[in-house]
Order: C-alpha cells, then sequence, then structure tokens
C-alpha cells in the first residue's frame, strides 16, 4: 500500500499562516511607500526612469500580497464531508470552540491586512492624480476668447501701438492686443482699402476706422495664417491651402477649402488717435470645427 502523507497539524499551519501575513504586510506597506514616493517625485517635476520603478513596486506589492492572501487564507479544493449523526461528541465541541477562538485572532488579522490592502490602494490612486493634473487646467472659454478687450490698443511685433495714418492705403499689417503680442489665438490683419464705400455685407462697417478693418489672421480651414493680401483685387489668401477671402464683403472665402469667413474685429480709436479694439471677436476664431455644437 502506498504511503499517505501525513496531514498538516495545526502546529505547522500557524507558522505557515504567520509567515504569509507578513509578506502580504511587507508588500501592501511596500505598495504605499511606492505610491507614496511616486507622488512626491511627480510633485518635484518627475524623472521618468524613477517614476517607473515606483509605479512597478507599488502595482507589484498589491499583486504579490493578494496572491500570497489567496493562496494561504482563502479555502482552495473541494471540501466534502460525509453526512453523520447530528449530535456532535465532546471531542468534536472542544475543537470546534478552539477553532472559533483562532477564528476570531484571524478575523482581526484579517482586519489589519484590509486595512493594508485599501492604504496601498489609497495610496496609488493619491500619486495617480498628479499626472492627472499635470494635463493643465480645463481650457473652459480658452478656445473662443482671446486677448482683446474694450480699449485694448492694437500693438505690432515690436510693441509700437498703430494709428491710422501709419497704414497706407492698400497696405496690410499684422497685430496683436497690447500685453498678448506673440500669442498664437490672436495675429490680427489690418488692411487698409481705398474706398471705404465698396465695402458690403456681411463686412461690420461700424467696427472699421477709415477704411481700415481687422481680421483673425488664422486661415478658418486649418488655422494657417493668412499672409498674402492682392490689394488691387482686396484679397486675402492663405498660402497653405490656397483659400481666398473677400476683405470688401466681410472676409467671405470665394475659394479654395475654406468654408467660414474670417472673423472680424470691432476697432475704435483711443483719445491719443491710437487703434483699439472695442471688444473681442464674436465668433471663434482658426478652423471650422472650434464652432461645431454637439
Amino acid at each position: 500500500m502506498d504511503d499517505i502523507e501525513p496531514a498538516a497539524t495545526e502546529e505547522d499551519a500557524a507558522p505557515r499562516a504567520a509567515a504569509g501575513e507578513r509578506v502580504v504586510i511587507a508588500a501592501f506597506t511596500a505598495s504605499m511607500a511606492a505610491a507614496l514616493a511616486l507622488a512626491v517625485v511627480y510633485w518635484r517635476g518627475g524623472q521618468a526612469q524613477l517614476e517607473g520603478v515606483l509605479l512597478a513596486i507599488s502595482l507589484g506589492g498589491i499583486g504579490v500580497g493578494m496572491v500570497v492572501w489567496a493562496k494561504r487564507f482563502l479555502p482552495s479544493g473541494e471540501i466534502t464531508e460525509e453526512r453523520g449523526r447530528m449530535a456532535s461528541t465532546d471531542d468534536e465541541v472542544a475543537s470546534f470552540t478552539h477553532a472559533f477562538e483562532q477564528g476570531e485572532q484571524a478575523i482581526q488579522r484579517r482586519a489589519l491586512l484590509l486595512k493594508l490592502l485599501g492604504g496601498a490602494v489609497g495610496a496609488l490612486g493619491v500619486a495617480a492624480l498628479f499626472p492627472i493634473r499635470s494635463l493643465g487646467p480645463r481650457p473652459g472659454r480658452g478656445l473662443f476668447d482671446t486677448g482683446f478687450r474694450n480699449g485694448t490698443r492694437l500693438m505690432t511685433v515690436d510693441g509700437r501701438s498703430v494709428r491710422p495714418e501709419d497704414l497706407s492705403v492698400g497696405g496690410v499689417v499684422t497685430v496683436w492686443p497690447e500685453g498678448h503680442v506673440g500669442e498664437p489665438d490672436s495675429p490680427t490683419l489690418l488692411v487698409r482699402v481705398d474706398r471705404p464705400e465698396l465695402f458690403r455685407r456681411p463686412t461690420r462697417t461700424q467696427w472699421t476706422v477709415e477704411g481700415i478693418v481687422a481680421y483673425s489672421k488664422l486661415c478658418t480651414h486649418t488655422g494657417c495664417p493668412v499672409g498674402l493680401y492682392q490689394s488691387r483685387e482686396r484679397l486675402l489668401l492663405c498660402p497653405c491651402h490656397q483659400s481666398t477671402f473677400d476683405v470688401v464683403e466681410g472676409a467671405k472665402p470665394i475659394f479654395g477649402p475654406a468654408t467660414r469667413p474670417l472673423p472680424q474685429l470691432p476697432l475704435g480709436l483711443n483719445q491719443a488717435g491710437e487703434l483699439v479694439s472695442t471688444g473681442d471677436y464674436r465668433e471663434p476664431i482658426g478652423p471650422g470645427f472650434w464652432n461645431r455644437r454637439r
């Protein structure tokens, strides 16, 4: 007859359980420490290699702890018991009482493990908040608003204000709102036409000054800078895809893939005779998809 391996006694099982608990505690504690260190690294500017190591320790600690927990403390295999008598012997009652007392202690120890698991997962969640925060603030109206306000002076790239007499007939100059020179969402073209009476709708003539009209320099097709002006035909051209806009008719596209006019900026004069904006653009600037609604 084959030899039968004796079942593990309670004396053997207790040290194994204690060793397993120590492993789980160590794993969850290491995970928490690594996650908190990861949060500190993110907060201090980040370091890719160290972040990878700490993230691996944090996730690995949770994984090791849960695997050991499952193998050492959760029942495995099929357990069957033959139906016998309903009454219990004195030895069975004593064995149950002893097991119940041991179980109370085990439940207390398991509660500690659960708290450590919650702490490890919570610390990892805290660390995850930092890369989410690094995405920056919500854009809000930032995609629709520029630096132009009522009374904002128009400035050239070298920081000079513009007066009507600075712009010759047929001339064009790029300007930005004061304090926002060089901002990518604010380049604006000032164009002076020879005959202001040529302005036709949808041009807002009340937003022009002495034949000077202002349009966003960002093409409404893909946002390329509209930098070419044909003064004789009074046309603005985008060099990227040849979209062409009629200056005297509200910068309406007459050729090319652009489907929206260039937004017009309202103009005025301050007491010093300098060109200023009397408000922001009323339409979204740049590519056409900015103004789409769900």
